[in-house]
């Protein structure tokens, strides 16, 4: 016989009917759907933005402006960067155009910058003179660092510098101008820029010898050994001297003022000899 269970008041049925469920799956999957052309619209907008920007003639470069130029000129330094007008001034590649511009012995460095719409700055540095090189029979403009500029000639008629010898590289060395000779001469160059009455009287300079300068005065054949170091003060001092060395050798081959205590002096072949030191 069958018997019958009491009900357990705790049960509830679900009241979640099916076509709840799949009303939740359908929200969802419009959701996702809608996220995806939204995005796809997005990166429509921003490729169809980025197509008209670097379309736009308003954005190509119309303008270049240049200073910071001394010995060139503007349009020196213009022909450096020749077809950069007309270049979409946000993809300019400037390390590519300062390279270009670098390329120039003349140019130690430069700098580009955008001006928007349609202009570029560019801002030379150039090297500077401090000699002029005698390398083989010709003349050249040299820097501190040996770069070579240009060849001498009427161009620069307004340059007032020292003939500087013994620069060339040895043969199998990289390059025209020896290095090491070429920071010796920066240094006797730069020790004479405090004095200036003493720099306009050096005519020459040899570096033949890395570690001896040889300088030359205005007006006098002797040939000055000043070393590596403390030229101004050995240059006073033969200037001091002068008279008082000539009493004793009319005609001095060289003079070598490297050591503290005593200066050496050689005559000239068939003048009349004298004593081979003297005495500071």
């Amino acid at each position: 016989m069958p018997v019958a269970a009491p009900a357990d008041k705790r049960f509830r049925r679900s009241h979640v009917k099916p076509s709840g469920r799949r009303s939740a799956r359908l929200r969802h999957a419009w959701l996702a759907v809608r996220v995806v052309a939204l995005a796809v619209v997005g990166a429509y907008a921003a490729w169809r933005g980025v197509s008209l920007v670097s379309g736009s003639p308003a954005l190509r470069v119309a303008h270049v402006a240049v200073e910071g130029h001394e010995r060139l000129s503007a349009g020196e330094v213009l022909a450096l960067v020749e077809g950069l007008r007309g270049r979409h001034i946000i993809g300019l590649d400037l390390d590519e155009w300062r390279d270009r511009l670098r390329s120039s012995p003349w140019v130690e460095d430069a700098a580009l910058r955008r001006v928007l719409p349609s202009t570029v700055e560019v801002t030379v540095r150039e090297r500077r003179p401090i000699a002029i090189g005698r390398l083989g029979s010709a003349l050249y403009l040299v820097d501190a660092r040996g770069v070579v500029l240009d060849e001498y000639g009427p161009a620069y008629a307004d340059v007032d510098l020292p003939i500087v010898d013994g620069l060339a590289a040895p043969k199998g060395h990289d390059g025209l101008v020896d290095e090491v000779r070429a920071a010796l001469a920066a240094r006797v160059i730069a020790a004479l820029g405090g004095q200036p009455d003493l720099a306009r009287r050096v005519s020459q300079i040899d570096v033949s010898d890395a570690h001896d300068a040889v300088v030359m005065l205005e007006g006098d054949r002797a040939l000055l050994h000043v070393g590596e170091e403390d030229f101004v003060e050995r240059l006073q001092q033969y200037l001091e001297l002068g008279d008082a060395l000539r009493e004793r050798v009319a005609d001095i081959d060289y003079v070598d003022l490297r050591f503290a205590e005593r200066l050496y002096v050689r005559p000239a072949k068939g003048a009349a000899t004298a004593p081979a030191s003297a005495r500071r």
